[in-house]
């Protein structure tokens, strides 16, 4: 059986959004980052990274959302959670995901989790360099009402994570970002991430 390894309302919910959308087995395994517990010498025989998410399967440990969402999708055709047509869109797919993990989480994460906190100017301008991220996908990237149109993808799940947190920290502006905030609505109404968000003791924002 697969089993994710996660911290709730990290990164990491992408993965299991993903999981969850797809309706295979799968076990949960907390590891609770503000104890550390991904510093363990267990965890890092897991992953040497010390960060979630993991994904353990029958063949080894795959880590990184980018990753585990495309396998989790590419082992459940039926659940639609790709486009259909293993080839432009696809990659499409997989640039949308990638702008995600490389580019706006890094800069959104330091304005909202980092150590020591940013302050004053330093953090005003950390922020609206984040901001202007969230600029791109919402003025370029997101198609609508889907990441990739018409159909939810996985890549629909891992922006919701960013959107989430900036909906948290009363930054997702109406005005600003519409496109992003009813993207949002709707990923959070989706059945499966009702449920995976419940797991993991959350609730929609």
């Amino acid at each position: 059986m697969l089993k994710l390894y996660y911290s709730p309302g990290a990164c990491a919910m992408a993965s299991h959004f993903a999981l969850e959308e797809a309706g295979v087995e799968y076990e949960l395994v907390k590891i609770d980052l503000r104890k550390g517990e991904q510093r363990t010498p267990e965890y890092l025989a897991i992953n040497p990274a010390g960060v979630t998410p993991a994904l353990a399967t029958d063949q080894g440990v795959l880590t990184e959302n980018l990753v585990i969402m495309t396998h989790v999708a590419r082992a459940s055709p039926d659940a639609g959670l790709t486009p259909e047509e293993p080839g432009f869109d696809f990659d499409r797919m997989q640039s949308f995901s990638g702008f995600l993990g490389a580019s706006l989480h890094p800069a959104i994460g330091a304005v909202l989790f980092g150590k020591p906190p940013l302050e004053g100017e330093a953090r005003a301008a950390a922020l609206e360099k984040a901001l202007g991220k969230y600029d791109v996908v919402e003025q370029h990237l997101l198609r609508g009402p889907w990441a990739m149109g018409d159909q939810y993808t996985v890549a629909d799940g891992y922006l919701s994570v960013f959107t989430r947190w900036l909906r948290q920290a009363d930054l997702l502006d109406k005005d600003r970002y519409p496109k992003l905030n009813a993207h949002l609505n709707l990923v959070q109404a989706r059945p499966a991430v009702v449920r995976a968000l419940h797991m993991e003791g959350l609730e929609p924002v």
